[in-house]
């Protein structure tokens, strides 16, 4: 859901700067990879240290990156199937990256064996998710659910959350709790998720394979 609303609102109030970088020479791909070091760095140096408020503001200014480059190339007007491939799988560097930094957290100075498990769950159960419906497509099935708790979902979750929690660092008290909770949401949530695609996906498949069989049949 947040993909098909607030994409749409990001994309026009960055289109001016997409042009900037355009103007400049920048390309596409360049924004990608340099977006994608500016999250890890983020992530896996302010994360694990419970530096989760300014890590937060780092990950979200090089996240908007991954519109940027999207909004660069159809500017272009040149979408290019290398572009997609590096898109999605440095996104999936990326949402690595957070996890695991914010595992590496609660491994260490946050000192929760569970909740690291939960966020290392967070971090698997999201990439799952992501290869289901890019395999489910790859053997020609449509994969027509979204599912409740998707890529835009889990980082939004998770960041706001992490960055209000941060704000325990400040003085604001007892506000730490709202990362354990949100990770908890997105743990279920994206398990939810998981379901929701194989079933598709499941459903999609059979039909296709009656659909061949009749055919085999008619023919």
């Amino acid at each position: 859901m947040l993909n098909k609303y607030a994409r749409a609102f990001f994309t026009r109030v960055l289109t001016p700067f997409a042009a900037l970088l355009l103007r400049l020479g920048v390309s596409p791909d360049a924004v990608t990879i340099a977006g994608t070091a500016g999250v890890v760095a983020g992530a896996l140096v302010f994360f694990p240290q419970g530096e989760l408020f300014w890590g937060t503001v780092v990950i979200t200014l090089f996240v908007f990156s991954d519109l940027v480059d999207g909004n660069m190339a159809r500017q272009l007007g040149r979408s290019s199937r290398w572009g997609a491939f590096l898109d999605s799988t440095l996104d999936r560097v990326a949402d690595a990256a957070i996890f695991g930094g914010l595992a590496l957290w609660y491994a260490g100075g946050g000192d929760s064996l569970v909740l690291c498990a939960v966020t290392i769950f967070c971090l698997a159960s999201g990439q799952v998710v992501s290869y289901t419906k890019a395999r489910g497509e790859s053997i020609g099935l449509p994969v027509n659910v979204n599912g409740l708790v998707e890529r835009a979902e889990r980082l939004v979750i998770s960041l706001v959350a992490a960055g209000f929690a941060g704000l325990h660092a400040f003085g604001v008290p007892y506000i730490e709790v709202l990362l354990p909770v949100a990770l908890w949401v997105v743990a279920v949530g994206s398990l939810v998720t998981l379901g929701q695609r194989m079933v598709t996906v499941r459903r999609e498949a059979a039909e296709a394979d009656a659909g061949a069989a009749q055919g085999s049949e008619a023919s």
